[in-house]
Parts: C-alpha cells; structure tokens; sequence
C-alpha cells in the first residue's frame, strides 16, 4: 500500500521546522544536560549575527512555518530577539527551548506579543535545593519568576521536568507546583544518554523499574488533581528514537551552533553547512543522508555498542563514519 503524501519526508520540498541551537553557552552545567552546555562551552565557530540574520530570512523565504530554538540557552544570546523579530514577521511559529532566566518583563511583553507558540521552561525540581543541584548554576527562584510573568500574560508555558537519582522522589511534588503555577503542560520522559548525561549516566540515570516507577507517580498525582496540567510523557529511550527515525525520519532540520545541518541530535552526521550551502541544498542533503548505509549502519551498531554515542555531538561529513569504524575494527 503506498503512503499518502506528507507521510513521508521526501515529500517536502524544506523542513516543515527548524530546530536550532544558536548556542552551546548556557550559564549552567545541568548534570543530564545532552549538549554538556556551560558557561565556557560556546563553540568558538558559532554563527555570527549577521550569518543567523540570514539563516532567519531564508528559514522565512522557504515558507518554514516552525522554529525550534534549544541550545545551550538560546535566549542568552544577544542577537536572539533580532532573530526571532524576523522568524515572526515572516510567518513561522516560534517554540523555545529555555531554563527561563533571561525572560524579565520586557522579554515576556515580547513573547506575548508575538504569541509564542511553546515556550519550555525546565525545571528539575519542586525545591530551590533540588533544583539546583540537578542544574549547578541554575536559579529556581528566577525560573519561577519567568514562568509566572509569562502566565500572567496568558503564554501558559510548559514545565519540563527529566527524572533521575537526585531528583525523582520530588516528581509528583513537581506536577503539582507546575499545577499551582498555572503551566498548560507538563513534559517530562527518560534521561536520554548524550553529552553530560552520559558522563554521569551510571550514578545519574534511573534503571527502567525506577523510572517505571517514577512515570508511575507522575500519572497517580496527575490524576489525582483532575490533570489540570497535560501530562506529556515522551515514550522512547535515545536509542528507540534513534531506529524510529531511521524508519521515518521527521521533516525537520538540526541546525547546531556552527551552521551544520544535522540530522538528529544523537546522531553524529551534519550532511550540510548553512555557511556553504544553501538552505535548499542542505534540506536535500538530509534526506539524502537518512537513506544512506553509513547512517543505517552507525544506528544499527549503537544499539549494542552505547560508546557510540559519545559521537552525538560531532558534525561529520558524509564517509567519516566509514574512516572511524575502520580505524576502531584495526586496534
């Protein structure tokens, strides 16, 4: 049976979004954090303001209707709202991805302004100690301020809230102050193994009885309290959506702090760079890239082979993987 059209990513002619990170700097050092971001982590190539002014007009001339920032902490970029000025007045939806510190008053007049479409704030944590010690250098008490700026605003922004060792025990005190904030949803999931998450994977990480457990929790409390906040649980480990995406891959374009276009955050594989290519031509260069063996091959090893994903946060060029698994079959 042949698949209707749209269902596949071939189908279009440009993402239908955009995930971008404008940065790897983040003024905190998140013990699960999948991009190991602080605040002496920005890539010494990041794109300038002048190259992300750009990409912003060209994401709007391909009628690209969704923009995803993450990072590293999008919104501590000083170029960021010149960025997102022009996203939104060419058309795309706007989804953030931030720990919520740089939101004061006039950000969050802004983000109403322009009705942001998603904005996530993550917060580890029912207590300020919790909080912080999952996320060293974050603030909770200036995250609940975001969040509470932007409620009052009607943005109803989304808690993210990743369970592990330190701070599981607080998950359904957590549903219930996203809850009491007046949060539309509240994300949460299995820590995924990349970056500094799985540095401390072994002490940090739940084993699938405590996260079973934990998820467990999350649903009682929610509906205990009526659900007044969504409940969102993402359903896969990093490997699951690993071979998920292989299988069908999104219409969506990584585009990390350099201007390489990737084709997954787990994945090493950057098939385009924004700085030599058109959009167009990396677009093109993606779902080439996801029918490729190389890439077929690299999923396939890493499901037994978790040392592999130490790669997640490289950009390679087509054939690099072919070079390495060569090198690592010879020692």
């Amino acid at each position: 049976m042949s698949k209707e059209r749209g269902a596949d990513v071939g189908d279009y002619s440009a993402p239908l979004f955009l995930a971008w990170q404008l940065t790897n700097r983040c003024q905190a050092r998140c013990l699960h954090c999948c991009e190991e971001s602080g605040p002496d982590k920005a890539w010494k190539d990041e794109l300038t303001r002048e190259e992300s002014l750009k990409l912003a007009r060209d994401a709007v001339a391909a009628g690209i209707p969704y923009a995803a920032f993450g990072g590293g902490e999008p919104l501590g970029v000083k170029h960021v709202w010149e960025v997102l000025k022009v996203l939104v007045e060419g058309g795309t939806e706007l989804k953030l991805e931030t720990n919520g510190l740089p939101i004061g008053e006039r950000e969050a007049d802004l983000l109403a302004e322009w009705k942001a479409q998603c904005i996530q704030i993550s917060m580890d944590g029912a207590t300020k100690e919790v909080h912080e010690t999952v996320r060293p250098g974050g603030d909770f008490d200036g995250a609940l301020a975001s969040i509470k700026r932007l409620v009052k605003r009607g943005l109803s922004p989304e808690f993210v809230f990743v369970p592990n060792k330190r701070n599981a025990h607080q998950a359904a005190a957590a549903y219930e102050l996203a809850a009491q904030l007046g949060c539309r949803t509240f994300v949460t999931g299995p820590m995924m193994r990349l970056g500094r998450a799985a540095q401390s994977w072994n002490g940090l990480s739940l084993a699938d009885r405590e996260w079973a457990d934990a998820e467990a929790v999350m649903r009682q409390k929610a509906a205990q309290l009526g659900e007044p906040v969504k409940l969102s649980v993402y359903p896969w480990d990093i490997l699951t959506e690993m071979r998920t995406r292989l299988e069908s891959p999104q219409a969506m374009m990584l585009v990390v702090p350099n201007g390489r276009a990737k084709l997954l955050n787990a994945l090493p594989f950057a098939p385009g760079d924004l700085r030599r290519h058109s959009l167009a031509e990396c677009w093109e260069f993606y779902k080439e890239a996801w029918r490729s063996e190389e890439v077929a091959d690299f999923i396939e090893r890493a499901q037994t082979d978790s040392s592999l994903l130490r790669y997640a946060n490289d950009t390679w060029d087509t054939g690099e993987w072919t070079l390495r698994r060569k090198a690592l079959a010879s020692r």
